[in-house]
């Protein structure tokens, strides 16, 4: 058996369909699904280093190391997604237009972003991710696709360790931290 086909598309062009014990609308749905999370993951990413270069104030050295570690492991993510997403038998993101129109989380154009805004607007932006995974891996239970319910397991895990930093970090508690 090959490990890819090519197939005509709808307008006659050459499309790529890889081969896949999963059934064609399971194949749809959880490539959508995780193409979404791509797109999500790329604006996460891009506001993430955008807060990075930005951040000012008392707690720069800090905050400035934490983001950049923070956009490091999310843009580590983005291949390991686009990639199960070929897997399963579907297409992924292919511009910087398909990811705009395809992100659910709100760009932050500002001039400027308190750090304490910063924070808390990436931890939510973090949580959302962690929402959209979640749904993303009940799609993949009831397709019984154990291999991407396995990547968004781990993908979860990190994001909720970012919401818990920049939860702490942002924090204002009393000297014994309560």
């Amino acid at each position: 058996m090959s490990t890819s086909k090519t197939t005509a598309g709808r307008n006659g062009t050459p499309r790529l369909k890889t081969p896949t014990d999963l059934g064609s609308n399971a194949s749809r749905d959880i490539a959508g699904a995780l193409n979404a999370i791509l797109a999500d993951t790329f604006a996460l990413y891009l506001k993430t280093k955008n807060f990075h270069w930005h951040v000012s104030g008392p707690h720069f050295r800090d905050y400035h190391l934490l983001l950049d570690e923070q956009a490091d492991q999310i843009f580590a993510s983005t291949d390991v997604i686009a990639e199960r997403v070929r897997k399963v038998g579907g297409n992924t993101l292919r511009s910087i237009g398909d990811i705009s129109r395809q992100q659910r989380l709100a760009d932050n154009d500002a001039a400027y972003v308190s750090p304490d805004d910063m924070l808390a607007e990436l931890r939510d932006d973090n949580q959302r991710v962690v929402a959209s995974m979640r749904e993303a891996h009940g799609l993949c239970d009831e397709h019984e696709d154990v291999a991407t319910a396995s990547l968004l397991e781990v993908f979860i895990d990190e994001a909720e360790r970012r919401v818990w930093f920049l939860y702490e970090a942002g924090r204002r508690g009393d000297p014994t931290g309560h």
